[in-house]
């Protein structure tokens, strides 16, 4: 247990807490989303319970992998010498590749509600918000998924260390990383809501986690379609495309504003010389 109190385990929780939090946030901005199904006075009691309740899991999870990490990565169904489709799908990729399917189909379906819903409907839709326990299932659900991801991410971060150790480390980690998380989710959920412009923004952001996800899932079972390899969609390239989804989502709003106060001032103008 001596490990746990050097400089280089302290170094090393901190890099653990990092890889926590920036693995984390495609899970944030989901859980600020899916908590909007609940009722307003809710949303922020749900938000901490489904993630408290993820931490409990998310340790339970580490037990298992680290105990029977091979079962997961061992093929179970495999497809070979088809120039069509080639596989070879263990637990890991099938986790994965459902959650991208799942995220796919919810950030579809909340952007299609928003372009169809008139201002009744809405209404409406918030007087039959979803179920407390569903929402909160749903979250459970979701950061297991992306907590994949991250656990073994920290299980090859601290692989020179012994069990013990290694497990105590990765618990601390775990627990400081959802406690950062609830902190997080009720201020990006806060912003969210007094900016509702940027809610599209989030949606297509969640759908761009979605595909991140089907290549992940994909590259693990390594997938082979028409004899093309699916390849894994690394995190510099899903920060680097959100960076560009932030900047075009900035210059079109305040391209709209500018548009927008040239036609009040038009409008201005031929109203004054009609007044003259």
């Amino acid at each position: 247990m001596e490990q746990l109190f050097t400089v280089e385990s302290l170094i090393t929780l901190l890099m653990l807490v990092l890889l926590q939090a920036v693995l984390g946030f495609d899970n944030l901005l989901y859980i600020s989303l899916e908590s909007k199904k609940a009722p307003p006075e809710k949303q922020s009691f749900v938000r901490k319970m489904g993630v408290g309740l993820a931490i409990i899991l998310r340790i339970i999870l580490l037990f298992v992998l680290m105990s029977v990490i091979q079962f997961f990565q061992e093929p179970f169904f495999s497809l070979h010498d088809n120039n069509i489709l080639e596989f070879e799908f263990n637990v890991h990729s099938i986790i994965v590749l459902a959650g991208g399917v799942f995220i796919i189909y919810t950030a579809i379906k909340e952007i299609w509600h928003m372009m169809l819903l008139n201002e009744h409907e809405e209404i409406e839709k918030n007087e039959k918000k979803g179920s407390i326990k569903k929402v909160i299932l749903w979250i459970v659900i979701m950061n297991l998924v992306f907590s994949f991801d991250s656990i073994l991410s920290a299980m090859a971060l601290t692989s020179d260390m012994e069990y013990v150790p290694q497990l105590v480390l990765m618990s601390i980690a775990i627990i400081l990383g959802g406690v950062l998380m609830i902190v997080l989710a009720d201020k990006v959920s806060n912003f969210l809501q007094k900016n509702r412009m940027y809610e599209v923004l989030g949606l297509f952001i969640l759908f761009i986690v979605g595909i991140m996800l089907l290549s992940e899932g994909g590259h693990l079972a390594h997938l082979h379609i028409l004899n093309n390899e699916v390849t894994q969609m690394s995190k510099t390239t899903f920060y680097f495309v959100i960076v560009v989804l932030v900047i075009v989502d900035i210059v079109q709003g305040r391209y709209q504003k500018k548009l927008l106060a040239e036609k009040q001032h038009q409008e201005a103008v031929v109203k004054k010389e009609e007044e003259s």
